[in-house]
């Protein structure tokens, strides 16, 4: 029986589950993979639901990280408080930029030379002050980052016409090449979970690029079936290699070239190169650069 058969065009269209096809969700894959690994006179013969289950989302994780298409975005309007905070599902940023009003992401880079730290407070003698339990006391706002949010930018002191830097004469002798640029800064505060910008992104609109796990709702536990076989070789490694059947242990090494393998066929399936538009774009290397 066809995977469609069981729902009409008319359905489809009408409904909001829209290019679901493409993906398999993850309680298909452990279903699938019980029934086409575990069994008498199959590679394993007895295995826990709970372990398959537990290697399928670490799986999934793993490959979230750097095969899947997972990297979501958050847009926000950055309030005078210059902190966005991190999303639910937040792992690691891909990249923070800002909008114009023709909709052009302007990149964002992080200030590596500054942070929130923790602050205590300190009598006037420079001692610390505790409350009665004895905890020590902290100010709510480290005087780093109120400077860093007070303080104007360079790049918005500097005074630019027609590509001339006029208090240089056009020289920038020493110039770090990361701070070469007027869109503002940011740093991740991963203590307070929260991302704190510069004074020139006040009231702009800030998207963040970042990476999940996949895991967060069980509406996107779903795997590409460019990568469906990736999975299954994934959670057939993590499960042999941690058997202590001596059969399993001889058999670790070749599942783990199957599991490299399959992942980066997985990577190739899912970089979604196509030809015409890649040759569109080397077309445009043939031209001469004039200096």
């Amino acid at each position: 029986m066809g995977l469609l058969d069981n729902q009409t065009e008319q359905t489809y269209y009408n409904g909001s589950d829209h290019g679901g096809y493409q993906f398999i969700s993850l309680e298909d894959i452990i279903n699938q993979f019980i029934v086409a690994y575990v069994g008498d006179d199959k590679l394993l013969s007895k295995v826990k639901r709970t372990d398959v289950a537990f290697h399928a989302q670490r799986a999934m994780q793993e490959l979230s990280f750097d095969t899947f298409k997972s990297v979501k975005a958050q847009e926000i309007t950055l309030p005078p408080s210059l902190q966005m905070t991190l999303p639910q599902d937040y792992v690691n940023y891909t990249k923070v930029s800002w909008v114009d009003s023709a909709g052009i992401k302007h990149l964002l880079y992080p200030a590596i030379k500054t942070s929130n730290p923790t602050k205590p407070t300190q009598a006037s003698d420079g001692s610390y002050t505790f409350d009665a339990p004895g905890a020590l006391l902290t100010d709510s706002e480290s005087t780093t980052w109120a400077n860093y949010k007070s303080g104007t930018p360079s790049e918005n002191q500097d005074d630019y016409q027609d590509d001339t830097y006029w208090p240089m004469d056009g020289s920038r002798f020493g110039l770090d090449p990361q701070h070469a640029q007027a869109n503002g800064s940011f740093y991740v505060d991963t203590q307070s979970g929260k991302i704190h910008f510069s004074s020139n992104i006040s009231g702009k609109t800030v998207i963040l690029d970042y990476i999940s796990d996949s895991l967060g709702s069980d509406g996107e536990m779903q795997v590409h079936k460019f990568a469906e076989e990736a999975m299954y070789k994934h959670i057939m490694y993590a499960i042999i290699s941690t058997s202590s059947n001596q059969l399993h242990q001889q058999l670790t090494p070749r599942f783990k070239k199957e599991r490299f393998a399959e992942t980066r066929k997985a990577k190739l399936r899912l970089s979604n190169i196509k030809l015409e538009e890649l040759t569109q774009i080397l077309r445009g290397k043939s031209k001469q650069i004039k200096h």
